[in-house]
């Protein structure tokens, strides 16, 4: 018999809120014990909003009826071949290790030391202050939390991003239209990232349109730039890992199956820099050609 108690919408929002800024659900699920809510309530609270979320179905409105299981996340088998060398139209990665959880390689000789420095020099003029999605109005917006420096490349804008966007697709197997334009980030030492997913939640209006004209992102890849001296790992909390940063390397994550469904074991952060900086290259992967805001404008 199903059992329907009362969940009253500020404290599904407030959940809402603390997911998406990077709180850990089992950090959730501990606040809410420390305000009376039994164990059980308090993770199947926690639970649902974490479902509809990572499901894009509807939130909890309301109530709550306890006995319904929540979907668990199931992968697709990878997108990248398999083998410890993929050959990529004009380079040979290698595939230094491979993850399940999430579906995840951490990939070698990606770029040349020369094109990191290309990238970089092109990439330094244009660079602005870090913006991230606010999820209530789905506008870019600067976040304190990370004080870093950013900039867009537009797809295919020169012949050397013409090259790493074509090399990217030939690793993925997808087109390249899929593909949005690199984004390069500095980090200053002191700057990271909090806890953060790639996928969009399809929780305001800008990020459901987003989707509506080119589906969800399904995966990213991440280059390093540079040898950083002391910390800027890319960390996994609910995986447990870490990647740190050496120059040409890239970890590359997938977080959407055929289903719709994303992944929540892909949350992720940049640590802190310790010692020196920290240069990226960020590319998403669509499910089908991106479409951005601007070419739908006029």
């Amino acid at each position: 018999m199903s059992v329907t108690v009362p969940f009253p919408n500020p404290v599904r929002d407030w959940i809402v809120s603390n997911l998406q800024r990077g709180c850990t659900v089992p950090d959730v699920v501990a606040e809410l014990r420390t305000n009376n809510v039994s164990p059980d309530l308090a993770q199947a609270m926690v639970a649902s909003v974490a479902h509809a979320l990572t499901t894009r179905s509807p939130l909890p409105d309301g109530q709550l009826v306890l006995h319904e299981p929540a979907v668990s996340y199931v992968a697709d088998p990878s997108r990248l071949r398999g083998g410890s060398v993929l050959h990529c139209v004009d380079r040979d990665i290698h595939v230094l290790a491979r993850m399940e959880k999430p579906t995840a390689a951490l990939l070698g000789n990606v770029i040349s030391i020369r094109e990191c420095e290309q990238l970089i020099e092109l990439a330094r003029p244009r660079l602005r202050p870090s913006t991230v999605v606010d999820p209530a109005t789905g506008k870019d917006v600067v976040a304190d939390h990370r004080s870093s420096e950013g900039m867009f490349f537009r797809l295919l804008e020169t012949p050397l991003l013409e090259k790493l966007d074509r090399r990217v697709a030939a690793l993925t197997g997808l087109p390249v239209e899929n593909g949005e334009g690199f984004q390069i980030l500095h980090y200053p030492a002191g700057a990271g990232s909090t806890p953060h997913f790639d996928f969009l939640q399809p929780t305001n209006v800008a990020n459901s349109e987003s989707i509506a004209r080119s589906g969800q992102r399904i995966s990213t890849l991440v280059i390093y730039l540079n040898d950083v001296l002391a910390g800027g790992e890319t960390t996994f909390p609910q995986a447990g890992w870490s990647i740190s940063p050496q120059q040409g390397n890239a970890i590359y994550f997938e977080y959407c199956n055929r289903h719709g469904q994303t992944d929540p074991a892909s949350l992720h952060a940049g640590g802190p820099v310790l010692k020196g900086e920290k240069w990226v290259a960020t590319k998403w992967i669509r499910e089908r050609k991106f479409v951005p805001r601007s070419a739908v404008m006029g």
